[in-house]
């Protein structure tokens, strides 16, 4: 069996929420969304469930830290090459995210980082597959 991921993240409006995800490309399985939350799937693999403020606080008893004010997580996701870390960056950005830092090329691996509408921090990186130096 393929072992799947599922990150919860609160979101303050799930529409808002849903859309901007939908604007990066992901798909929402209906199966696993209602009114207080939505599964994002961004890969066979991996699904982030975005879930209402009060839908988040039933899975979990600790306070709510709001992303934009302090870490809560940082995602990390691969790319396919280059051009998918800055599209999906600037489609993050056209669809109410911002930037979290400065493009990294490091030469063997290029990332960024980005915020979603809620403050919910995701680093997108690629790493070259050719060998340093060759």
């Amino acid at each position: 069996m393929t072992r799947q991921i599922f990150v919860n993240l609160p979101v303050a409006d799930l529409p808002r929420a849903r859309a901007f995800y939908q604007a990066l490309g992901f798909t929402i399985d209906d199966q696993f969304s209602g009114d207080s939350g939505a599964c994002v799937v961004i890969s066979d693999a991996i699904s982030v469930m975005i879930l209402t403020h009060g839908q988040f606080r039933d899975l979990s008893p600790r306070p709510l830290v709001d992303p934009r004010q302090g870490a809560t997580a940082l995602i990390s996701l691969t790319c396919d090459s280059r051009a998918e870390v800055d599209a999906l960056c600037e489609a993050a950005k056209a669809a109410g995210g911002a930037d979290a830092h400065p493009p990294e090329d490091l030469g063997f691996m290029y990332s960024r980082a980005l915020h979603d509408p809620d403050g919910n921090g995701f680093g997108l990186f690629w790493i070259n597959p050719e060998p340093a130096g060759g």
